[in-house]
């Protein structure tokens, strides 16, 4: 039984992946799972598949509303800090406007955000974070850390594990995150949830980094 609403719930799942869903779309598919709970012949399927594909909506919208599925940029260091501590899969990229291969990296990451809709994806202007900056020894850019319930889990600097070539596809990249975690296929939507880790604090593996390179 659990399977069949996990195979349900994933069509609602789905339909946010895509930045161009209207809203009325999304009603109609949550309308029309709904419908097809309450025909089935099960009793406990029905009652539990309900219950669960609302909770599900409405985790859906919450993140929907928290920017998920986009590749946003945030300029308040304090809500950078935020995001990075509560949610509980996140990619930051911080980048300066006079580096192309941080133009780059945006293109990537833009391609990202939508598929992978349980972690959120932010850019970050590195003049508006000075403190972030020290406080993470960022020195070469672009430089990418991804988090996982606020944890730094992945650090990625300049293009040097990706080939060191302008020319690397994205599926190099989406490898490589997903080897850290921090990004999942949502085989199981009902595990989707957006809350606050346990000590909401930012938190961060100890490796040392390559040299300052900001000028390059």
């Amino acid at each position: 039984m659990e399977a069949k609403i996990n195979s349900l719930a994933s069509r609602l799942v789905e339909s946010n992946h895509s930045q161009e869903t209207e809203e009325e779309d999304n009603d109609a598919i949550f309308a029309q799972l709904e419908a097809e709970i309450e025909n089935d012949d099960n009793v406990a399927f029905r009652e539990h598949g309900l219950t669960q594909l609302r909770l599900q909506a409405i985790k859906l919208k919450e993140m929907q509303q928290n920017a998920h599925g986009t590749y946003t940029e945030i300029t308040n260091e304090k809500e950078v800090v935020r995001i990075s501590a509560n949610e509980p899969r996140c990619i930051i990229h911080f980048y300066h406007n006079n580096f192309r291969r941080c133009e780059i990296m945006d293109k990537h990451l833009a391609k990202l955000a939508p598929k992978y809709f349980a972690t959120r994806f932010i850019r970050v202007f590195v003049e508006n974070v000075p403190w972030l900056v020290e406080r993470l020894t960022i020195k070469v850019l672009p430089c990418v850390i991804c988090f996982v319930d606020g944890v730094s889990k992945d650090r990625l600097i300049g293009f040097e594990e990706l080939g060191n070539s302008d020319a690397f596809e994205t599926a190099v990249l989406e490898l490589r995150f997903s080897q850290t975690g921090v990004l999942q296929k949502t085989d199981t939507p009902f595990n989707l949830t957006y809350s606050a880790s346990a000590k909401g604090k930012l938190r961060m593996e100890d490796k040392d980094d390559a040299e300052f390179d900001l000028d390059d």
